[in-house]
Parts: structure tokens; sequence; C-alpha cells
């Protein structure tokens, strides 16, 4: 009697196994990070500007009488801003992340056949291939401070502080200088810290310990007073009527700033050195966030088109359903989208 065919499921839904908090901003001098727990809050304020009409004119308004009337009407603005205190010359930014097992194990899905399917082909590549490529990959991304985005550029120096928890408190502790830390590659030499930092992320993922929970601040001395830079909020109602309003807000935690959590959970991704551009030998743009269209929104370009077959889901249908194994670096790639989480479900309508 012939085999059923296997389908994707039409519900198919994965939880993410690195799950980062919010990280909270704070302030203080350098020389004293070690005593950090107590540094003050930074705070977000407003401040109203007066700007100049500065944008790019169109044909029909680029008579000199109509310039200098436009230029008349200042362009006032009220925007949300976060500095360090004058005496502060260090930000701390701190989160916490787990790292969790059961990368493969869908949270839904809806097809028993599929499911079984799926855990097959995952617990393959567990078994022949491992999670130290990847653990290591996300401990470089955390040593070397990408999570700090902006606050990274021109900074003099950044000191990243990682510690274990284990019932509360720091079973393992790690200091790593971010700024001597890998960038744009991924090999930690012989670097004993990043070595055992990588292991233990690598044991949660693959369910060798049972729970694993890093907390990690890094500390940026960048000089007193400087701005700063969380997350900007995305107000969606721009409406006429809501002009006069704030043209930029960022984000808080009870007053304090601070950088989602999908802001950073992309950060600690971008680890994706497999999209074809990069292979080819142009490495301009460097590492990528696991996105399963390979997606950079900063260039409005996806690195992974479809047509090239080198998307998430055409590898995954190709390896769940077909047999066809990617080669390893897309192996890589698509355990890595797993580990992200997503609804990857395939539409059950014609």
């Amino acid at each position: 009697m012939p085999t059923a065919e296997i389908k994707t499921a039409s519900v198919l839904a994965f939880e993410r196994k690195l799950d980062p908090s919010d990280a909270l901003f704070s302030a203080g001098r350098w020389e004293g990070r070690q005593e950090a727990a107590n540094w003050p809050a930074v705070l977000v304020r407003e401040k109203s500007v007066r700007g100049t009409i500065s944008n790019r004119l169109k044909t029909k308004d680029q008579d000199p009488t109509k310039l200098d009337a436009s230029i008349e009407n200042p362009n006032l603005q009220t925007v949300d801003v976060a500095t360090l205190p004058a005496e502060a010359d260090t930000l701390k930014v701190h989160f916490t992340l787990r790292v969790l097992r059961g990368t493969g194990t869908p949270s839904a899905c809806n097809n028993a056949a599929y499911l079984a399917k799926l855990r097959q082909t995952v617990r393959s590549y567990v078994e022949s291939v491992g999670f130290s490529e990847l653990a290591r990959r996300y401990a470089v991304n955390i040593a070397n401070g990408r999570f700090l985005w902006r606050n990274r550029m021109g900074a003099e120096a950044v000191e990243v502080q990682v510690s274990r928890l284990h019932e509360g408190h720091a079973a393992q502790k790690w200091t790593f200088n971010a700024l001597l830390q890998p960038w744009r590659g991924f090999q930690i030499g012989g670097d004993v810290e990043l070595g055992e930092l990588a292991s233990v992320i690598e044991q949660g993922l693959s369910g060798k310990t049972n729970h694993v929970l890093l907390d990690i601040a890094a500390f940026v001395r960048i000089g007193g007073g400087q701005e700063v830079f969380p997350s900007q909020e995305l107000i969606l109602d721009r409406s006429p009527s809501s002009r006069g309003t704030k043209s930029k807000t960022l984000y808080t935690v009870r007053d304090t700033a601070a950088m989602h959590s999908q802001k950073i959970g992309n950060a600690l991704r971008t680890i994706d050195t497999w999209y074809s551009s990069f292979s080819d030998g142009d490495d301009s743009l460097g590492p990528i966030a696991v996105e399963p269209y390979g997606s950079v929104t900063s260039q409005g370009k996806a690195y992974r088109q479809p047509k090239e077959k080198q998307d998430f889901y055409t590898l995954l249908d190709r390896w769940v359903l077909k047999d066809e194994m990617p080669e390893s670096g897309n192996q890589h790639y698509v355990i890595a989208n797993l580990i992200r989480g997503g609804v990857f479900g395939d539409s059950d309508k014609g």
C-alpha cells in the first residue's frame, strides 16, 4: 500500500529558543562599573526644537519667492531624547537571556505525519552536526556587544559582563572587551571564556542542561552628557489630527529608557553569513539577521529570494518533504530560523 504524501502543516508555529528581556539603560562612571547595580536610570525627556526646511524640493517649489516663504514657517518639532547625566560618562545596558531546549518541536502543528518527519529531520541534524556552530555565533554577538546597536559606535571602551544565574546567584562569570571581539567573522580562536559561554548556550539549546539563564550587562564609555539611543516606538497614527504631537517617541519601562527585546533578539541572531552574496565573496554587508527571506529593512532588500531557492521555506520543505539535505551552511540557517521562532504554516487554500 503506497505511503500517503506528506504535506506541510497548515498550522505550524515555533516559540523562540533565545528569549531576551527588554534591555534597561542606566548611567554612571566607568571606574565604578563593578558596583553598577545601583546606578540611576537613564530617563527620557521631551525636547522642542526649531528646525529649518531642509527636505528635497519638488520642481514647482524651486521658485525663490516660494522658498523664502517656506523658510518663514520654521519646522517645529517635539521629540523624545535620552542622555547621560553630565557627571556620568558610561552607559549600562542590562538584560537577561533564557536559552531554551526543544528546537524543532513546534508549539502548534495540525499534521501528525509532518510533525514526525520534522522531528526526525531536526534530530538527525542535532546528532550529526549539533548546536556548537550556532551557539558559537550567538556567543560572539553577546561578547562583541552587537545588541548595543548605535550606542556602540564611536565608544572609547565597551565591556560586556555575562553571568550564568543559578538560584538567583552567579554560577559562572565572563568579562569581554567588546571592541576586541570578532565583528564580521565568528572564529573565537583560543578565547577560553568565549568558548565557555558558547558551550553553555549549546547545552541550553540541546537540552543537556534544563535551565540556562544569562544576565548580560554592557558598559559603554561615551562621555558625560552624551546622547544614548533606546528603541524608538512605532506610532501608527500619523493622521492630520495627530499633528502637533511628538515626531519621535522613545521606548521606556517605568520611565527608564529601554530597548525592545525584539531588537536585542535581532542583534543576537545576526549570524547569517551563508546567504549567496556573502558566499560569492561580497562581504561588504557582513552577517545579516536570520530571517525567512534574509530581509534587511535598512536597505529595503531581501537577500534570500524565493526565486533563488535559498529562502527558509524552500530549504525547509525540500529537507523535510523531499529529503534533499541543504549544504552545511544552509542547514545551520534553517535550524537558526526554528530557534528564532515564528508562524510557518502553509495555507491549505488552493
